[in-house]
């Protein structure tokens, strides 16, 4: 069970940690001083948590990680993983541009790769290590080794690759044969050889889990061991060369008990039927979860210490298990498929031989839609939810998932879909969408908003009646970059996204509709610097909107320096629109927000907030002068994506 009677699982894969760091050592006496190893992670560390397994080899001394493709490098790197990663496999060039941004180490194996690496490097202008891969026997990735002295030469000749690494693959290391030793002499042939030449490669390696195992005398600078580190043998005849504790145990419950009588058909075509009264219990666990449709009437799980064979079919997500012999079992008792439970063990290496495969895709297969828990010191140490080992984390697909979680979020804070929409997309997506925005800290945030029926008779009452006049202070401290500002009106979203890209644009707002902006729509009453009047320089239409731009000579002094904006607006709203967002597009210290609309005739006035920072209470009170204000302590910062909307019927 989990320590702690902490399991509130159906099913569950267990990562001991502690047992994990154990093999790391008994690999390091094997390998003796002065020799590094490169933890192979690939395929979600054979299926035990990459970034978990990752952090715990770095700590234990690893001084490389070992993936087969960009986006496995890319995980890791996203979770905080700073070591190097190198790419075992052959790359291809669609992955370049994540091998550039995220820092990963490719392993070449042609020439052709190697170039067009080179020339996105160029244009990226940065250098990058790569590996190069050697076949001596594998018939699988990397150069033919008759060739590989000539794609070395290559490289060497590409100014912006970085040849760091050097390596080949065993084919059949896990057993002793003159096989292996003839992959040895092809790759020590072709060592020799450069160092004739004068090529020196810093790291060189071959050793994967059997080669350090069966060939403790043939040492490179690294070796990369990769299933003995989870607790797994790579052969019968390597047992007795090291002492490894299995890391991976997966569990799961008893979740139905049923007694069957004689000639009873159990599951999917009758497979398997009852010879006599049978005690059948099923658990929630199939072929979706990994676990062998081959098991089929050949399988065996552990309960309460004792084995209880599988009996009819494997099906999707469920199997069932023949337990008249366990005669105390009950609903909610611990399943093990692969682990120990008393002195009872099952190890993957049986499960293969009874599906007939090898214990390497039991690992990766097991348990795919179940949790990680995963323990350290008697105690569960974190707990990785289902399905992130699918995950991939490709930048826009990432981004793309947290807009949806984000806009959900919206709904479910103002209980509305069509409310959570307008936040979003009128707020977040717009403002919030642009990832080299420069970092600016707001502090002293006040904003008052008032407001009303706007005024006129003949003509203008038309546009009375389809506006309100809005009058809009803002005030903050922050330290400027420039003496010259810029205050923007958009008609649309595009247009304001243009406006958010220009660093001088202070202010910015958005009027809807297909009324072009003009002067009497967007008038800037004042713009204040330290107390001080800014003069407005010009103001003119353009292809982002209206624009009015103000500075001073006298602002030089202030560059770099925190100073107090005042910016008062005097613009239009549609009454068509019944809602009015104040969004902080800054990290901002102490806010308050006042909103008057004593004169706009609106009932029903609510606020809808949505502050986000460590402690972002905000008091909200509404007075008698029909007015709403909010208030975030001076001390308290606000984040990014935060902000409030106010609400109201006509």
């Amino acid at each position: 069970m989990i320590p702690g009677n902490e399991q509130k699982y159906r099913s569950w894969v267990e990562v001991d940690l502690d047992a994990f760091a154990a093999n790391l050592r008994e690999i390091q006496r094997l390998i003796g001083p002065g020799v590094d190893f490169l933890q192979t992670v690939k395929a979600d560390a054979y299926g035990h948590g990459a970034i978990e397994i990752s952090h715990a080899a770095l700590r234990a001394g690893a001084r490389m990680l070992g993936v087969a493709n960009a986006d496995e490098g890319v995980q890791l790197r996203v979770s905080g993983i700073e070591a190097p990663i190198v790419i075992l496999g052959p790359s291809i060039p669609s992955e370049i541009p994540d091998m550039i941004k995220y820092n990963l180490t490719p392993s070449v194996s042609d020439a052709g790769f190697a170039e067009a690496l080179e020339s996105r490097l160029i244009r990226a202008r940065r250098k990058l290590p790569v590996h190069v891969e050697v076949d001596t026997g594998m018939g699988r990735g990397g150069t033919m080794h008759s060739e590989a002295l000539d794609l070395i030469q290559r490289i060497l000749a590409l100014p912006h690759l970085v040849l760091e690494g050097l390596f080949s693959h065993f084919a059949a290391s896990e057993n002793l044969t003159s096989y292996n030793e003839r992959q040895w002499k092809l790759f020590s042939e072709l060592l020799a050889e450069l160092a004739r030449r004068g090529i020196s490669i810093p790291i060189r390696h071959m050793d994967n889990s059997g080669a350090i195992l069966n060939y403790p005398g043939l040492k490179l600078e690294m070796t990369r061991p990769g299933i003995m580190t989870y607790g797994i043998y790579p052969s019968n005849e390597t047992r007795d060369k090291a002492h490894l504790t299995p890391v991976m145990s997966f569990k799961t419950t008893i979740v139905l008990i049923k007694e069957f009588p004689a000639g009873y058909g159990i599951g999917y075509n009758r497979t398997y039927i009852t010879q006599e009264k049978t005690r059948v219990a099923t658990i929630p666990v199939g072929y979706g979860d990994g676990y062998p449709f081959l098991l089929s009437n050949r399988g065996e799980a552990l309960i309460r210490g004792r084995r209880a064979p599988v009996i009819g079919r494997v099906s999707m997500d469920m199997c069932t298990l023949d337990v008249t012999d366990i005669p105390d079992c009950v609903v909610g008792d611990e399943v093990v498929l692969l682990g120990r439970q008393k002195d009872e063990y099952i190890s993957a290496n049986e499960i293969a031989a009874r599906a007939q495969t090898i214990s390497y895709e039991i690992l990766c297969a097991l348990g795919k839609r179940a949790p990680r828990v995963f323990l350290q010191k008697g105690k569960t140490d974190a707990v990785e939810p289902r399905l992130r080992r699918i995950f991939i984390p490709g930048e826009e697909k990432s981004l793309a998932r947290i807009d949806s979680v984000i806009r959900h979020c919206f709904q479910t804070r103002t209980r509305s879909e069509e409310l959570g929409d307008a936040i979003y997309y009128e707020m977040f997506e717009t403002l919030f969408g642009k990832e080299d925005r420069q970092l600016e800290l707001r502090s002293s945030f006040r904003y008052d908003i008032s407001i009303a029926q706007m005024p006129g008779s003949g003509e203008q009452r038309k546009r009375a009646d389809a506006y309100f006049q809005l009058r809009t202070h803002v005030e903050y401290k922050k330290t400027i970059r420039s003496d010259v500002f810029m205050i923007g009106c958009a008609s649309d979203r595009a247009q304001l996204e243009a406006l958010i890209e220009d660093e001088h644009c202070e202010y910015r707002w958005i009027l809807g509709g297909d009324d072009l902006v003009v002067e009497r729509d967007f008038t800037v009453e004042k713009m204040r610097i330290d107390g001080e009047d800014i003069p407005i320089t010009e103001a003119r239409k353009t292809a982002r909107g209206y624009e009015v731009w103000c500075g001073s000579d006298k602002l030089k002094s202030k560059i770099n320096r925190e100073v107090k904006i005042e910016i008062e607006i005097l613009t239009k709203k549609a009454k068509s629109n019944r809602t009015f967002p104040v969004y902080l597009l800054y990290p901002t210290r102490g806010l308050e927000i006042n909103f008057h609309y004593g004169q706009a005739g609106l009932h029903n006035v609510r606020a809808e907030s949505f502050f986000a920072g460590r402690h972002p209470r905000a008091d909200i009170r509404a007075s008698r002068d029909q007015s709403i204000h909010i208030r975030i302590a001076p001390e308290e910062w606000v984040f990014p994506t935060s902000g409030v909307i106010f609400i109201w019927d006509v």
